[in-house]
């Protein structure tokens, strides 16, 4: 199991990284229990990505440290992404980023179980969840998880981030754990066997 957390924070330290950091803490031993062991966490720094990303765009082509970040990204079992909120909405950074990565793989977070978050200085902006971030990764067609997070100033150290914390990272590792158990459907290799519409609704008739 391998969990990629992408961090568009700017400053260092950052309250984003340290964000995606608490929620992979929670998410990595939850998504292999009962197994021993956490899963693989790794994280992407997207300000040190900041230059390959402008470059990506006017020359079509992203570089090795860019293309490294793709392949983590779409080979993760579990992703955690975490914006600082501005102008109401993600960084264009963070936007730049996934718009890169559709452009270069558009499967890449396609069934793809994805946990939002975002920091901000005020929980006025907490909704940049639901109407910026969600559409964002549905259009991606990934898959998100039902609890977002988002951290205001003054949330940091104060009650309720670490419950809303714990829901979203473990929301995260179920669907995780259920996607890697998952059988595929029996291919079918005719419609020999397929009942005919009329002969199902008939047997739900009552006799007589």
């Amino acid at each position: 199991m391998r969990i990629v957390v992408v961090s568009a924070g700017l400053s260092v330290p950052s309250s984003t990284r340290l964000l995606g950091d608490r929620l992979a803490a929670v998410a990595a031993p939850a998504a292999t229990a009962p197994e021993p062991g956490p899963a693989d966490v790794e994280v992407i720094e997207l300000r040190d990505l900041a230059v390959a990303i402008a470059h990506t765009f006017t020359s079509g082509f992203p570089g090795r440290a860019l293309s490294d970040a793709f392949e983590a990204v779409a080979g993760a079992d579990g992703l955690i992404v975490v914006t600082p909120v501005f102008s109401a909405s993600y960084s264009g950074l963070f936007k730049s980023f996934f718009d890169a990565l559709g452009v270069t793989d558009p499967d890449a977070l396609a069934g793809k179980p994805v946990l939002i978050a975002a920091t901000g200085g005020t929980a006025r902006h907490s909704l940049v969840l639901d109407h910026a971030l969600r559409p964002l990764f549905s259009h991606l067609r990934a898959v998100v998880v039902p609890t977002g997070v988002y951290a205001a100033s003054e949330d940091w150290g104060a009650e309720g981030l670490d419950g809303r914390i714990e829901r979203a990272a473990g929301e995260l590792a179920a669907l995780m754990a259920g996607l890697s158990t998952a059988r595929p459907l029996p291919r079918r290799d005719s419609f020999e066997d397929v009942t005919p519409f009329e002969e199902r609704l008939a047997a739900l008739r009552p006799a007589g």
